[in-house]
């Protein structure tokens, strides 16, 4: 087997979670898709080398592996310690191999430690989706019973109601139709919104308005009927990507001093906070395990919209049959 490269660490894969983001490598959506790699950026594992120059980690070490793979520490945005935007920074799974595979090479400065409390085919999701909503209801500047809320109830918006109830928010769940609705009240939301039934924004009105609101919908057209909704100096939070543009009322912006920001996964310490967040309030994601030789048909059931809510590849099973 291969040693590490020097600032690398190579883990023995539990567990991958897929992501609708894998779709990128399975469909060639990248710069070279004629170059062949392994999807999977939801990775959790057992450290079994480690490359020279590294310091901190051990064989043994339980880790995680999140999309962005480590900061190179060296650009002008590692300088000013904005490691998220780091310029050489490898995306697990994307632009290096990721975690559909026995093996997974990582560098040290990518990598996460995974709390004993958590198995890891329940950390996996919280490696991406996880931090995905997370991040964002941490840096929320308001008061305890604010009003926060998160449209979309799915892979990340299940989690995100989660997180805001825990963080002490008075939540508000976004979703079309009424199905979702006792769910979302189930995993912490104080109240839901239909929004094929009402307009969102008047809702988010009638209940105070709201200091920020994480869209996590793939629809941009869904998430132009929320900015109405914000309190002043309220913020919509892009976390889920859309192909269609966000269209915006230039008065709803002007007035109230509102504003629409993206936020971006996060860095590995702010992931193992995340981590300790979850294992400590009992947020755990919704997933439907399957086995590693079922790779394919996870992610055609991922991509299917079906899955409630997240798909985990469960490769410590294999293992533990005597497969590997």
């Amino acid at each position: 087997m291969v040693e590490p490269q020097p600032g690398h660490v190579r883990i023995r894969v539990q567990s991958c979670g897929v992501c609708h983001t894998d779709s990128i490598t399975v469909e060639g959506l990248r710069p070279d898709p004629a170059q062949p790699l392994v999807p999977g950026h939801e990775v959790v594992g057992v450290i079994d080398a480690v490359g020279d120059s590294v310091s901190g980690w051990a064989v043994g070490d339980r880790v995680g592996v999140g999309f962005l793979g480590g900061h190179c520490g060296e650009c002008e945005w590692c300088r000013r310690g904005d490691f998220v935007n780091c310029a050489h920074q490898p995306q697990t799974g994307a632009t290096v191999d990721g975690g559909y595979a026995e093996v997974l090479y990582a560098r040290a400065s990518g990598l996460v430690r995974v709390p004993d409390a958590i198995t890891a085919t329940d950390a996996s999701p919280l490696l991406c989706a996880g931090i995905t909503t997370f991040n964002p209801l941490r840096r929320v500047h308001a008061a305890p019973d604010a009003l926060v809320a998160i449209q979309g109830i799915g892979g990340l918006g299940h989690l995100g109601v989660q997180y805001a109830d825990k963080l002490g928010y008075q939540v508000a769940a976004i979703a079309r139709g009424t199905e979702k609705g006792g769910l979302a009240v189930k995993l912490g939301a104080h109240h839901y919104i239909d929004s094929a039934a009402v307009d969102p924004a008047d809702a988010l009105q009638e209940l105070g308005g709201a200091v920020a609101i994480i869209a996590t919908a793939s629809s941009g057209a869904s998430m132009s009927q929320l900015v109405g909704g914000l309190a002043p100096h309220g913020q919509l939070v892009v976390v889920g990507a859309a192909n269609d543009p966000i269209e915006v009322n230039t008065t709803d912006l002007i007035f109230g001093g509102r504003s629409i920001i993206g936020s971006l996964t996060g860095t590995p310490i702010e992931n193992e906070v995340g981590l300790q967040f979850s294992a400590a309030h009992g947020v755990a994601s919704l997933n439907e395990v399957l086995p590693f030789e079922d790779a394919p048909a996870a992610y055609e059931r991922m991509m299917s919209g079906q899955a409630r809510f997240r798909v985990v590849l469960d490769v410590q099973s294999k293992k533990a049959d005597g497969k590997l």
